[in-house]
């Protein structure tokens, strides 16, 4: 599958929505792919900490480009990278970042308004508006799904949930008319907001669900386009590992609760190159 085919097939699954699973390495997503997942995203939160480093950009750019280059070659669907906030503030930042993420064969990436600073934990509209414009001028939407990420539910935006929502679909409509492809609003699972949101946006509307949200077929309903589960299934994995410590310290044995251990003939499988 070309670049062009790649991004067409990815493309595509947000005309009815779909369930895109958080992959950290080849293994998680070769995993996704075997349960039959048509696409695999990665969480840059997760490759993170599975490499002793904390969220928000801690990595460099050539590390992350690395870890993703590997899911993309060991996969056969659609890989949708995770970029944060591009890996600098200027719009050749962002350019230089999806450059190099796209020449990687990934179908997809987030671009994120976040900046990591409590002080201003949005960028300025039009700042984001140029790094977007920046990015979709090195990657045209035949190759490349833009998905620009709103930050407002995440870090609180405003002192009102409706001030939160206006300048939710303020930085949504600029950001569609900047050359995004899609509008990520991590933060959002309420099934209401979920509907508002997609009524008023032309882009398909990306959220992303942890434990507590409703199940993706309600929010695909609601209107959602693409569901993320981000870090979930890394942190459900350090969740089973942690207990499982917890009982060999204690007891000397543990069942791993939370699922069986893949066999390791199993594992390896994974990556041989016949499939």
């Amino acid at each position: 599958m070309n670049g062009t085919q790649n991004s067409a097939a990815f493309r595509s699954l947000h005309t009815s929505g779909f369930l895109l699973p958080g992959a950290w390495d080849a293994a998680s997503a070769r995993i996704f792919e075997e349960a039959g997942f048509g696409a695999v995203g990665t969480s840059s939160a997760a490759i993170a900490f599975s490499r002793g480093f904390p969220d928000g950009q801690t990595l460099s750019l050539e590390e992350m480009c690395r870890v993703v280059e590997r899911i993309v070659d060991r996969v056969g669907v659609p890989v949708n990278a995770d970029l944060e906030a591009g890996y600098g503030d200027a719009p050749a930042d962002a350019a230089r970042s999806v450059r190099a993420f796209a020449a990687l064969g990934v179908a997809g990436v987030n671009l994120e308004d976040g900046t990591g600073t409590p002080q201003a934990p949005l960028f300025a509209l039009e700042a984001q508006v140029r790094r977007l414009e920046a990015a979709r001028a090195v990657a045209a939407p035949e190759t490349l799904f833009l998905n620009a990420r709103i930050d407002t539910y995440l870090v609180g935006w405003g002192e009102t949930p409706a001030q939160r929502l206006t300048e939710t679909l303020r930085r949504g409509r600029a950001y569609q008319e900047a050359g995004a492809d899609g509008l990520f609003v991590p933060g959002v699972t309420d099934l209401a907001t979920v509907r508002e949101l997609a009524g008023a946006l032309e882009a398909p509307l990306n959220v992303m669900v942890g434990a507590g949200a409703p199940p993706a077929a309600a929010l695909i309903d609601a209107g959602a386009r693409r569901i993320s589960t981000g870090p979930a299934a890394f942190l459900a994995t350090l969740g089973v590992l942690r207990q499982a410590a917890e009982d060999w310290q204690t007891q000397g044995c543990s069942d791993l609760r939370g699922g069986e251990p893949l066999p390791f003939a199993a594992a390896d499988a994974l990556f041989r190159p016949a499939r």
